[in-house]
């Protein structure tokens, strides 16, 4: 039921690196027409650092890893492009719906494939007062139970962090930083705190993947948080104001579940004049690269 793409298959079956992407980016990450340019621009990455890129999505209730540019084009112009997370994927199949995957049903399906390797922006997580709304990405629980590296920036800056880092501690996700300890705040490149683990190498990183899975103890996803260099990062005392502002109009505007996202990058977007757009385009083409690189090294035979 799940049609990979000619190359993605011929690559796997080789064992040769692959890249798992999102589209969810793509429909309600970025805005038109940069999206699809930017599609284009990841997978170019991908492919730049040795791995064949497998973007993920659904077109008329197919779901395809590895979308080729006619379907890469109308996730990114569609209106009709629905969020999928994992639950949504059978629901929306049956209905012949159009969909982009989130980072837990691109990672679960990733897996189900034989893919090893993700790369998307930022994690979805604990969101604020989650106490009582009980509000929860179902990336969390996913990553739990699927075995893949993820390369992100850390998670959304509208999220608990604090209790995000804690729910993944709980379900036993491992969570290293790319050669810092300090865990990334998606748009900003220090969230305030602090990671119990550093890997400073595409070959390291792989080593413990590879140990991970030999040892069978954890079922899990293993997170890699990859910062943007401070030269690089949406400006701190922007990035603070503008957030508070985002979170005003969220709370306004009754905007909940998979809304959110959406409403708080465009907020961002539009209040910091185009500035988090190139900052989102410069987190995804970088992580892009790492889990590339990532996907070489885990491809060598193991020494």
């Amino acid at each position: 039921m799940i049609h990979i793409a000619a190359e993605v298959r011929a690559a796997l079956a080789d064992g040769r690196p692959v890249v798992a992407l999102e589209s969810t980016i793509i429909s309600h990450g970025l805005p038109r027409p940069d999206n699809l340019r930017v599609a284009r621009e990841i997978e170019a990455a991908v492919r730049a650092h040795g791995a064949v890129p497998a973007t993920m999505g659904m077109v008329a209730g197919e779901l395809t890893v590895g979308l080729d540019d006619e379907s890469l084009t109308r996730l990114a112009t569609s209106d009709d492009v629905i969020k999928l997370s994992a639950r949504d994927l059978p629901i929306a199949a049956a209905r012949g719906a159009d969909g982009a995957t989130t980072v837990a049903s691109t990672s679960a399906v990733a897996a189900s494939a034989g893919i090893g390797v993700f790369a998307t922006g930022g994690l979805g997580g604990v969101h604020r007062q989650a106490g009582e709304t009980f509000d929860e990405s179902a990336d969390l629980t996913t990553l739990a139970r699927t075995p893949i590296v993820v390369v992100c920036a850390g998670v959304k800056s509208i999220l608990d962090v604090g209790a995000t880092l804690e729910r993944l501690e709980t379900l036993g996700v491992g969570v290293a930083g790319y050669q810092t300890t300090r865990f990334p705040g998606f748009f900003i490149t220090d969230s305030g705190f602090e990671l119990d683990w550093q890997l400073d190498s595409a070959d390291q990183i792989a080593r413990a993947w590879h140990a991970q899975r030999s040892y069978g103890v954890n079922p899990g996803a293993l997170v890699v948080a990859n910062p943007l260099p401070e030269s690089q990062q949406l400006d701190p005392e922007l990035h603070d104001r503008v957030l508070a502002e985002a979170l005003a109009v969220v709370e306004r505007d009754h905007v909940t579940g998979k809304e959110v996202t959406p409403v708080l990058l465009a907020h961002f977007h539009s209040a910091t004049g185009g500035a988090s757009l190139a900052t989102n385009i410069r987190i995804i083409l970088a992580n892009a690269a790492l889990a590339a690189r990532i996907a070489v090294a885990a491809a060598k035979p193991a020494s």
